[in-house]
């Protein structure tokens, strides 16, 4: 790729909805295909031509990860123009972070040290970031594996429902059982010994987080995307609020519908806060406004750009330009700070879902019926359907997964977000 006569090539890892969305970012600008490395092949990023995807069975964990990097370390040594390392899920980030300098004579890995990176990745360790720089944050009780296995009663401090999640992202990606949630929000106290006994007996070891629960539907959510550059200064913010989350066991937690929002108390308390840890590279941050005493409480800091954050391309601020900004054309050192959304003519909606599923299972409110009025208006758009990739393989994969989220809305929303 080239950008005012310099060239560039970047590298994504994985192959799901954050990638299809950092390749059609990349692809809006410059009209070439991102090469990305996967372990397995997922619906997003097939049948396109946005995508060079290669497969390497394995390639999500070490040793063979890192073994694959150093080969392709040797396939792209000769390139005199800049190498973007961009990892497209927690795993992927983190492995770069950890080997970053193996890699970076080579490659450029925009990412924060591995030691940062545990702390911050690690929801228990976050917690304790977020005392320290004064940001709030649910009531929060941490459950070890001893306590939980010991066979005394776990004490819950908090009335029902909870909200119960592991605070090792990555190792519960390799946990499974049945009625496996990505969340739980559990209701009694027979639930909570059921669901924290199936969580260990089925190979997790790590600590779990038990949290008060916030009231209030999906509605209350907001996420907000930054860009924070090589000299940890933040050159980009992007807020959206969520009006409606995927219910499906597996996916819970996951936007299908954000609709863009400017707050600048909130742009301004990240801000502060990525500056203060010296952050580098993507952040993505999930928070819900608590109305019991009118804070945004943060769930979480995620070290890479999220599989709904196409949100942040869509309107108007390319996710994958603010790499090529900072490390190829090295333009935002004296750049201001982008505050995303001032301009409401400008606001368009993201869905992960089918306008019919939006329509039918989004709580009535105020910002639904502008949500209505921006579909109406056509502005609106999703990650996967890009006109300038599209063939009938592709059209027929699209339609199978919007009939796959018809049917789990029908089969899981009663019960996960009724």
């Amino acid at each position: 790729m080239e950008t005012n006569g310099v060239k560039f090539t970047p590298v994504l890892l994985g192959s799901d909805f954050n990638v299809y969305g950092m390749a059609r970012s990349f692809y809006d600008l410059y009209h070439e295909p991102v090469q990305a490395f996967a372990s397995i092949q997922l619906a997003p990023t097939r049948f396109t031509k946005v995508v060079n995807l290669e497969l390497i069975p394995g390639f999500d964990e070490d040793p063979v990860w890192i073994e694959t990097m150093r080969k392709l370390k040797e396939r792209y040594a000769d390139h005199p123009e800049p190498v973007i390392l961009i990892g497209c899920g927690d795993g992927y980030a983190e492995l770069i972070s950890k080997h970053k300098a193996e890699l970076e004579d080579v490659f450029i890995c925009p990412y924060i040290d591995y030691d940062k990176l545990r702390q911050l990745n690690n929801k228990e360790n976050f917690y304790k970031v977020c005392d320290k720089y004064g940001l709030p944050y649910p009531h929060t009780r941490i459950i070890t594996k001893e306590e939980a296995t010991s066979g005394e009663p776990i004490d819950q401090p908090f009335g029902y429902p909870v909200a119960l999640k592991p605070a090792n992202s990555v190792e519960w990606l390799d946990v499974h059982f049945e009625g496996r949630k990505k969340a739980f929000r559990i209701q009694s106290a027979a639930e909570f010994t059921d669901i924290v006994a199936k969580i260990y007996q089925n190979g997790y070891t790590s600590d779990l987080i038990l949290q008060d629960f916030i009231p209030g539907d999906d509605s209350n959510m907001r996420v907000l995307n930054a860009y924070v550059d090589q000299h940890h200064h933040v050159k980009m913010m992007c807020l959206g609020h969520p009006l409606l989350e995927d219910p499906a066991p597996s996916a819970i937690g996951n936007y299908v519908a954000i609709i863009p929002e400017y707050n600048q108390t909130i742009y301004q308390n990240i801000q502060k806060f990525l500056e203060e840890i010296e952050f580098t590279g993507y952040a993505n941050f999930d928070m819900k406004y608590d109305v019991r005493d009118q804070s945004f409480k943060l769930f979480e800091i995620n070290l890479r750009q999220g599989r709904s954050s196409f949100f942040v391309t869509l309107n108007g601020y390319n996710l994958a330009d603010w790499v090529v900004k900072d490390y190829v054309k090295h333009s935002l050192v004296d750049a201001p700070t982008v505050y995303g959304n001032q301009d409401e003519a400008q606001h368009a909606l993201w869905l992960g879902v089918p306008v019919k599923v939006f329509k039918r299972y989004t709580r009535e409110n105020a910002d639904k019926d502008r949500a209505l009025k921006l579909i109406a208006a056509g502005k609106y758009g999703t990650t996967y359907r890009y006109d300038q990739d599209m063939n009938l393989k592709r059209w027929a994969l699209i339609q199978w997964m919007q009939h796959n989220y018809t049917v789990n809305f029908k089969k899981y929303f009663a019960e996960n977000k009724g």
